[in-house]
């Protein structure tokens, strides 16, 4: 279905369209609050640095699945394809906790660089299990993994990029918010949780995975950890200046708070 972008007066920003043409989201609320999120990326100077957009917007596997930054239905333009036990509705993608997984084939290793990238997961689920929400690694402890761990047991929360098995850390409360795990230098890796920065670290990188990341689980060639944790939005790219990673939380609780779904 083709939007009209000047339909009733109103003209979008041509990525959104894009999006708009090729998934078919209809309505005037999601076609705003995508439009207001597109913006506000390239206002911010954002949009540049994403590799793969998951807006989870639309209510169904088939809307969810689409990559906003290149929204065309391949595997080399990284959208979804959900497997296993998922509930799809207008809050998001609520993923099992015991199979369910979306993979972006998206590999690390051909896609992103080993000392500049982010993965994000805007969790809309309060759970203190041992829960991978993004994930992957070429094996089950190389030196190579990036993996975003909310509330694990204890209520602490793991950030992993491009590295082995050492994990930057922080006690949380409440898993419902805005998790980016973000590395920016060889010995650069932070963790933001919603505005702040709630984690630093020294770990140096030490490879890029072969494997494609999956969102609900963590893809070790087994898949492990799986998530119980709905997801309103997650975000793959380069790493993000401290400045980019406020502003990019301040664009993505806009745009969930225009849906009515903001945690």
């Amino acid at each position: 279905m083709i939007i009209n972008p000047y339909a009733f007066g109103v003209s979008y920003d041509p990525d959104a369209q894009a999006f708009f043409t090729a998934s078919g989201l209809t309505g005037a609320t999601n076609l705003t609050a995508i439009n207001n999120l597109v913006v506000a990326l390239k206002g911010f100077g954002i949009w540049t640095k994403m590799k793969a957009i998951y807006p989870m917007i639309g209510g169904t596997a088939a809307l969810h699945k689409w990559n906003l930054k290149d929204p065309q239905d391949t595997n080399a333009a990284f959208r979804l394809v959900f497997s296993g036990g998922w509930t799809h509705s207008s809050t998001g993608a609520k993923p099992n906790g015991t199979n369910g997984i979306a993979d972006t084939f998206l590999i690390s290793s051909g896609t992103l660089s080993q000392n500049s990238t982010h993965i994000s997961y805007y969790s809309r689920t309060l759970s203190n299990n041992v829960e991978v929400e993004i994930g992957t690694s070429s094996g089950n402890n190389p030196g190579d993994a990036g993996s975003l761990i909310e509330i694990r047991t204890s209520g602490i929360s793991y950030y992993r990029v491009n590295s082995g098995g050492t994990y930057i850390t922080y006690i949380d409360a409440d898993s419902r918010a805005f998790y980016v795990a973000n590395r920016t230098a060889s010995g650069v890796i932070n963790g933001w949780r919603n505005s702040t920065k709630v984690a630093t670290g020294t770990t140096a990188s030490t490879g890029l995975s072969t494997k494609s990341l999956i969102l609900g689980a963590y893809n070790a060639g087994s898949i492990q950890f799986y998530s119980t944790k709905e997801c309103a939005f997650s975000s793959i790219g380069d790493g993000l200046t401290d400045t980019e990673a406020a502003n990019f939380y301040t664009a993505v609780q806009a745009y969930n708070t225009t849906l009515s779904r903001q945690v």
